[in-house]
């Protein structure tokens, strides 16, 4: 029989009350208040606290507190990441992050999401679709990206999408629901 985390890492309906989930949040929110109570001039401490925190980071990862994840271990990030201030990662299912992609202001990733029927929403179950992210992305400000979708490298996503469905490489997408706008050239 399969825990209620392997169910949630499977994509299944799971419960998210389960003790082994309530402590991996509760030690993941402890070390982001430590991460968004640490001063600029922390360096070394920021770094120590990002490695326990995004365990699965590689190098380079510039991150601008406050910042908030669910459980930090389901993100795959690449290299020379950026995350502006007051990003969520609501990383309940994977979320892959290429290399180079840049996060805007108050970006908002979700994989987590709920049954449509009111009875089994109502019983507390979830579930969760995992996001992926291309490299050298740029996502603007204030962005959401919904369970489940994927963005081509290179791609553009303008400030203030919603992102419900994948977005291909190579273009610049924007509005709610976000779409494509144009192609983006190699000379851009």
């Amino acid at each position: 029989m399969k825990t209620e985390k392997e169910k949630m890492l499977a994509g299944e309906l799971y419960n998210p009350l389960d003790e082994q989930l309530v402590e991996d949040r509760l030690r993941t929110r402890l070390s982001i208040k430590e991460l968004n109570d640490s001063r600029e001039d922390q360096v070394e401490e920021r770094h120590r606290i990002l490695k326990e925190l995004l365990p699965n980071a590689s190098d380079g990862l510039w991150l601008q507190p406050p910042f908030y994840c669910d459980y930090g271990y389901n993100m795959l990030i690449g290299e020379k990441v950026f995350f502006n201030f007051n990003c969520v990662v609501l990383d309940v299912a994977q979320v892959t992050i290429g290399s180079r992609t840049l996060f805007g202001p108050n970006v908002q990733l979700y994989t987590a999401t709920h049954p449509m029927d009111h009875k089994e929403r109502a019983s507390g179950v979830e579930y969760a679709k995992p996001i992926t992210i291309g490299e050298d992305v740029w996502i603007g400000g204030s962005v959401v990206i919904c369970p489940g979708v994927s963005i081509g490298n290179r791609s553009v996503i303008g400030a203030g999408s919603v992102v419900t469905k994948d977005i291909p490489a190579d273009v610049f997408a924007a509005g709610n629901p976000c779409k494509i706008i144009r192609a983006l050239g190699q000379q851009e």
